[in-house]
C-alpha cells in the first residue's frame, strides 16, 4: 500500500505542488490585504489591488521554480513567461469579476456560512484555478522539464 501511495503522489506531484503553492498564494493575498488595509490603513480598493499584485508575483515565482521547473533566467525567457503569466491572470481575473455576479443574477445566490453568493464564488474560483493551471501548463511553462 505504501509503494502505491508513493507512486500515485509522484505521478501527481505537479498538481499537488500547484495546489499547495496556490494555497500559499492565497495566504500571501489575504496577508498582504490585511497588512495594507489594517496596518497601513489603505482603502479597500487599493488594498485589494496591491494584494492582487503581491499574490501574482508570488504565484509567478512559485510556479516557475517549484511547480513547472522553469530553470532559465534569461531575459527573453523571463519577459515571455512574465508577460504570458500576467496576461493569463488578468484574463482569469476579469472572468471572475464577470462570472460571480452573473451566476448570482442567474440564480446561484445560495448563502454558505452567511455569505451571499458564496456558491457562485466557489464555482468560479474552481474554474479559475483550473484555467490558470491549463494556461501555465500548456502555454506559459510548456517547454519546461517538470521531472525532478
Amino acid at each position: 500500500m505504501g509503494k502505491k501511495l508513493l507512486d500515485f503522489l509522484k505521478k501527481k506531484q505537479e498538481i499537488i505542488a500547484y495546489l499547495f503553492w496556490g494555497g500559499m498564494t492565497t495566504v500571501v493575498s489575504w496577508g498582504s490585504y490585511a497588512l495594507f488595509s489594517g496596518v497601513c490603513h489603505m482603502g479597500v480598493t487599493v488594498s485589494n489591488g496591491l494584494s492582487w499584485i503581491c499574490a501574482v508575483i508570488f504565484a509567478y515565482f512559485t510556479n516557475k521554480l517549484w511547480v513547472f521547473g522553469s530553470k532559465s533566467w534569461e531575459w527573453k525567457v523571463l519577459w515571455r513567461e512574465i508577460g504570458l503569466f500576467l496576461s493569463a491572470r488578468i484574463i482569469t481575473g476579469v472572468f471572475e469579476l464577470v462570472m460571480v455576479p452573473l451566476l448570482v443574477v442567474l440564480g446561484m445566490n445560495q448563502k454558505i456560512a452567511g455569505i451571499e453568493g458564496a456558491l457562485s464564488k466557489i464555482v468560479v474560483s474552481i474554474a479559475v484555478i483550473i484555467l490558470n493551471y491549463i494556461c501555465s501548463k500548456l502555454v506559459i511553462f510548456k517547454n519546461q522539464d517538470t521531472t525532478k
